[in-house]
């Protein structure tokens, strides 16, 4: 238990997430960064910022992973940090992404 000076209380916080230990915060804002930047899609048409909560199949997130992985790892050994910026975004957004859709409960369609 904690007590404020001011008389409050509250929990003691030494088993509770720390978020912001947790975040880079620069990483953080270059992801928003990236994903800003692919709001618009190849038909030029514009995604809402949360459209992939709408669900991607696990498949398509393991696929692109993959792949953003293996661009990522010649990008470093090519020294192009820049690609290998984008593409640790890219990577992010999949790892997110598929923990995201496994964290969700199986949908019963009713068939």
């Amino acid at each position: 238990m904690r007590t404020f000076e001011t008389g409050a209380t509250r929990d003691a916080a030494d088993h509770k997430l720390h978020y912001h230990g947790y975040i880079g915060w620069k990483a953080l804002r270059r992801f928003g960064e990236y994903m800003k930047a692919h709001e618009t899609q190849a038909d030029g048409q514009r995604r809402e910022p949360g459209n992939w909560k709408k669900g991607i199949p696990l498949k398509a997130y393991r696929d692109s992973l993959d792949r953003h992985v293996v661009d990522s790892n010649e990008a470093i050994e090519q020294e192009d940090w820049a690609v290998a910026d984008e593409l640790a975004c890219a990577i992010w957004f999949n790892i997110q992404g598929w923990l995201e859709e496994r964290m969700n409960p199986p949908v019963d369609i009713g068939l």
